[in-house]
């Protein structure tokens, strides 16, 4: 009977002793969840809630150092379920070309091309999405943000990138999601919400590209950035994607992203 007493008396210690540590432990898995649904929330409430006109240049500098300036217009709305992003590319000549991209939050994304004398636009096979209309500094998959809607998702909040203090995201994809990318972390300001670095992991190769966001401004309540400097890692050249003029706030309808727009030059 003495030994069963101090048993249970040794059981009640060790279950008092353990009691904070569970507690803490409990916490920071609450606080993490939490942390992890603002940080998400926040990102995919500005997709839902994109309705971008702009227009702008992408400069790309090779290896030699050569530049090849493009001129570009971006139009970006999200509708029901689905954001809808239009890119025209309206010079030199030879370059010319218009390319819708359709991000779907389940992961089946779809992507159209057409180029000058097209009838009809063509779906861009996924095996070409890692390429880009003007190399792949900036891919295709680089103008939608579909990374915020893979189920795997981590944060680490008060991570410094710079002198801001950030939250870094990482997100993984599963099966059903069409992309070129093993995992895609993100550095999101702590007080605005907005990326500020970005790397970009590929499948297969396991090259990084790295993404900078310069000038960031909030015009008519929206956060944006007027430059992105895409750099692959370990490899010389750049992609400086320019943004000249634009509205947070454009008015978009659906007309403006049909297939008459895209073959229309």
């Amino acid at each position: 009977m003495r030994l069963a007493r101090l048993v249970l008396l040794r059981s009640l210690l060790t279950a008092l002793l353990l009691a904070p540590s569970i507690a803490a432990a409990v916490g920071m898995q609450s606080s993490q969840a939490s942390d992890l649904e603002s940080v998400l929330g926040r990102s995919r409430q500005r997709l839902q809630k994109a309705d971008i006109r702009a227009v702008g240049h992408l400069v790309r500098v090779d290896a030699s150092g050569a530049r090849t300036v493009y001129a570009i217009t971006l139009k970006a709305h999200w509708f029901p379920g689905v954001l809808r992003v239009l890119c025209q590319i309206t010079s030199p000549s030879d370059a010319r070309a218009h390319i819708l991209l359709e991000m779907h939050p389940n992961g089946q994304d779809v992507i159209q091309i057409a180029h000058p004398g097209d009838a009809v636009p063509v779906t861009l096979p996924y095996s070409k999405w890692s390429d880009g209309p003007l190399g792949p500094g900036f891919s295709y998959e680089d103008f939608f943000e579909s990374q915020y809607f893979w189920p795997g998702q981590t944060v680490t909040p008060n991570t410094k990138f710079g002198s801001r203090i950030c939250d870094l995201l990482k997100s993984t994809p599963v099966t059903n999601d069409r992309s070129h990318y093993a995992e895609v972390e993100t550095w999101l300001d702590h007080t605005i919400g907005y990326p500020v670095y970005v790397e970009k992991t590929l499948k297969g190769t396991s090259a990084v590209k790295q993404f900078t966001y310069f000038g960031l401004r909030q015009i008519s309540g929206v956060w944006s950035a007027s430059q992105i400097e895409e750099k692959t890692r370990g490899q010389a050249g750049s992609s400086l994607l320019i943004f000249d003029r634009g509205s947070a706030k454009a008015n978009l309808n659906l007309g403006e992203f049909s297939p008459e727009q895209l073959t229309k030059f």
